[in-house]
């Protein structure tokens, strides 16, 4: 498999109809803050951060780093989504077989339920397989939290396993640009 951290970047911005997935830039930092502090983007992912402690940490141009896409909506920052490599944990060999990179997303509350983050992750999900042709991505997420469950199968995720962690049940899935053979 190939190390997704090794794709050119930043790319060229990614249109969809409505939106645009582009590489950060300074202006950011306020929405990344605002993701990072939100009550309600934080519910299933441990809770809210701290807005001091990340004034203090996130930097001038938060995620320069390969696989990091804000997604921008009439000039505004509204979500970011992460093509990462991939943590394992807690160990298994399926999913260590599974995919090395990870597809991560966060959407301000405001533009939930437009369909906002089908349209962006499909997006970077067609970019990332025209990229490295035949590299599955793996996703993980609460079994509680229906909105990313609804996502998952939208975007056409497989379901490989589901496991406790976080005191929670989690869903582990699986994405591929190649059809399997029938």
């Amino acid at each position: 498999m190939t190390d997704p951290r090794a794709l050119a970047w930043p790319p060229a911005p990614i249109k969809t109809e409505r939106l645009v997935l582009r590489e950060s830039e300074a202006r950011d930092r306020a929405a990344v803050i605002e993701l990072n502090a939100s009550p309600e983007v934080g519910t299933y992912l441990g809770g809210p951060r701290p807005r001091a402690e990340l004034e203090r940490t996130v930097p001038e141009v938060p995620g320069q780093r390969p696989g990091f896409f804000v997604v921008e909506l009439d000039g505004a920052t509204i979500g970011t989504i992460q093509l990462d490599p991939h943590d394992p944990s807690p160990s298994g060999n399926r999913r260590l077989e599974a995919g090395e990179t990870e597809l991560g997303y966060l959407f301000l509350p405001e533009a939930w339920g437009y369909g906002y983050a089908t349209e962006a992750c499909s997006a970077a999900l067609d970019w990332f397989a025209g990229a490295l042709h035949d590299e599955p991505v793996v996703l993980y997420t609460q079994t509680a939290n229906a909105r990313s469950m609804r996502l998952a199968a939208k975007l056409g995720f497989t379901e490989l396993e589901r496991f406790e962690a976080y005191d929670a049940e989690q869903w582990f899935g699986v994405w591929s640009s190649v059809t399997p053979p029938a």
